[in-house]
């Protein structure tokens, strides 16, 4: 509203300035209300997902993307990425399906493509053993150097007993905070 279209509602309804300013004011509020209320909302919204031809399809590419990893995005899966390298996967797997293969053809053909990394769960092989034991076996070296950490430590805590020399030193020193606290 610009200041001649004001102007002009108050000659034309006859109220005052000070009422337009309060109607107008309690508009502006109002939308700001509306605003502050619905933003919070579109927090919501999801993606679109693409719509399937055959939703069977669709729901068992879905499936199959969220076991395999995506390769460009860190630690995503295929499902959840939205990079497109991640698109070109699912379409193939999309185009596989509707080809009528197994999902362990399809695995086994994106892991011939792309290694074993595109696995969430790699096999265990000779070559994945690390993978799949190392997290245990860092466990156990860690546990074992705690152990071994603890006892050392034990054998250092054994009370031992003061020479007469530092006897006679603890005695000065006691004695010296004694008269300093008395004077």
């Amino acid at each position: 509203m610009n200041l001649r279209s004001f102007l002009k509602r108050i000659r034309d309804y006859g109220q005052s300035a000070t009422t337009c300013l309060r109607k107008l004011f309690y508009k502006r509020q109002f939308i700001l209300l509306l605003v502050i209320l619905i933003a919070p909302s579109l927090g919501w919204a999801k993606e679109a997902l693409p719509v399937a031809e055959n939703p069977e399809i669709e729901k068992r590419m879905i499936t199959l993307s969220e076991e395999l990893r995506c390769l460009v995005c860190q630690n995503e899966s295929l499902a959840g990425s939205r990079s497109d390298f991640a698109k070109d996967i699912r379409r193939e797997i999309r185009e596989q399906l509707i080809a009528n293969k197994s999902d362990k053809e399809i695995t086994d053909f994106l892991v011939a493509r792309y290694g074993d990394f595109v696995l969430y769960r790699p096999p265990v092989r000779s070559n994945t053993m690390l993978l799949w034991f190392g997290p245990f076996i860092l466990l156990l070296i860690g546990a074992g150097v705690l152990i071994i950490y603890l006892k050392q430590r034990r054998k250092l805590l054994v009370e031992t007993p003061l020479s007469n020399e530092q006897l006679k030193q603890a005695e000065a020193l006691l004695n010296k905070s004694s008269d300093g606290d008395s004077a």
